[in-house]
């Protein structure tokens, strides 16, 4: 006979239950209305596509590529990335796939959930791929990995595949959304600028100084083509004559006399 406690107990477990499935259900991303597709992919991390949330991704590829796409990500937001790879054709053998995501500093973050590195074999049609980021913070300790706004970057690729499916054609279809926005949260702390990769380390520098303007022919003052005491042709010439005079002094006060 069931008690009043057990019947309690039992109501209460139904209860949590329920209340979970709303938020297993929005862990899946969706597209955004209108939302044009991206139908294009970078190779590295400095050339990775810029997306937004909700933009589906339509890229055509060739197995065995690195694709990469960025997507912005502020304080608050929890994100979801789904992947589903095709296979036009038949393959040799198994294939193990993986999505990764990474900071702007190029810091690999962990999925809470999601099928992030699946296995499929040779007979099965397309494999499906997912990863749930953690809650971006507004602010965390310099050690930690924790999300952080700015930038994120996605990595798709296949990690194990037999050697004679290399370059056979896939499809690509690849979403990110924000499954969950819980806005600016109390972290007591700010970050103080995105983490945004740096894509342009700077200005190249002409290779042929321009010719001094206040010489007639050109040529400019004896400081213009005077090497810079920083280069190494200088003081490899600097060290060398310091070692012959070296060796010469050193020979004077240890060669002996000659006797008679």
């Amino acid at each position: 006979m069931r008690t009043p406690l057990f019947r309690s107990l039992a109501a209460l477990l139904a209860a949590g239950g329920a209340a979970l499935l709303p938020t297993a259900a929005a862990a899946a991303p969706t597209p955004s209305p209108g939302a044009t597709p991206v139908t294009r992919a970078g190779t590295s991390f400095l050339s990775a596509t810029p997306i937004t949330a909700g933009q589906p991704v339509r890229v055509d590829a060739a197995l065995g590529d690195r694709l990469y796409w960025s997507f912005p990500a502020t304080a608050g937001q929890v994100h979801g990335i789904s992947a589903t790879v095709a296979f036009p054709r038949a393959r040799s053998g198994a294939s193990t796939w993986t999505i990764d995501v990474f900071d702007g500093l190029r810091r690999r973050q962990a999925c809470t959930a999601g099928a992030q590195t699946p296995t499929v074999d040779a007979q099965a049609s397309s494999v499906t791929l997912g990863c749930t980021l953690r809650e971006v913070r507004s602010w965390a300790e310099p050690w930690s990995a924790d999300p952080l706004p700015g930038a994120y970057v996605v990595r798709l690729s296949v990690v194990e595949l037999p050697e004679p499916d290399l370059g056979a054609p896939i499809d690509v279809d690849l979403l990110v959304g924000v499954v969950a926005d819980r806005g600016a949260s109390g972290d007591d702390g700010e970050l103080a600028a995105p983490l945004v990769p740096n894509t342009r380390a700077g200005a190249v520098l002409d290779a042929v100084p321009a010719a001094d303007s206040e010489g007639d022919d050109g040529a400019g003052s004896p400081a213009d083509w005077l090497p810079d005491l920083g280069s190494r042709w200088v003081w490899t010439s600097i060290g060398g004559v310091l070692a012959a005079v070296a060796g010469v002094v050193g020979f004077a006060l240890t060669r002996r006399p000659r006797r008679r």
